[in-house]
């Protein structure tokens, strides 16, 4: 069990306004921000990000998605990280998603849902990594 996991504010989040909501819900769960940033991922950047679905047949859309805007990509840490996110964010789809949870909220639909969680501990890491230096995190 880590005390580390990634997010992403994905960009239709971004584009509505709702950085500030999302953080404020990750610092009422007590989460601790240790890295964060706001950028734009270019197509070959969101691609390399999402390898591990480049077989599925939604990945051009999702690499297309998510090179659209700008995003916030953070480190976070909490006593078992990667399930508390993975329950604050809800589920993938909005509609299936428990109220109260930032996806509930702030999601559009499956494809756009708001943010990006690390589905397990060694992914956490691999996603901290591919963003963050060890000099980026306090």
């Amino acid at each position: 069990m880590s005390t580390l996991t990634f997010t992403m504010i994905k960009p239709d989040a971004v584009r509505a306004g709702n950085i500030g909501n999302i953080l404020a819900m990750i610092n009422q769960a007590g989460f601790r921000i240790a890295a964060m940033k706001y950028l734009k991922l270019s197509e070959q950047q969101a691609g390399q990000f999402y390898a591990v679905h480049a077989h599925r047949p939604f990945y051009p859309e999702l690499v297309a998605f998510m090179s659209s805007g700008p995003i916030v990509a953070a480190v976070l840490e909490k006593e078992d990280a990667v399930a508390s996110f993975r329950t604050l964010i809800g589920a993938t789809n909005p509609a299936d998603a428990a109220e109260g949870t930032i996806r509930k909220l702030y999601a559009a639909n499956v494809g756009e849902n708001a943010v990006h969680g690390s589905d397990s501990d060694e992914n956490a890491q691999i996603e901290a990594n591919f963003f963050f230096s060890s000099l980026e995190r306090f």
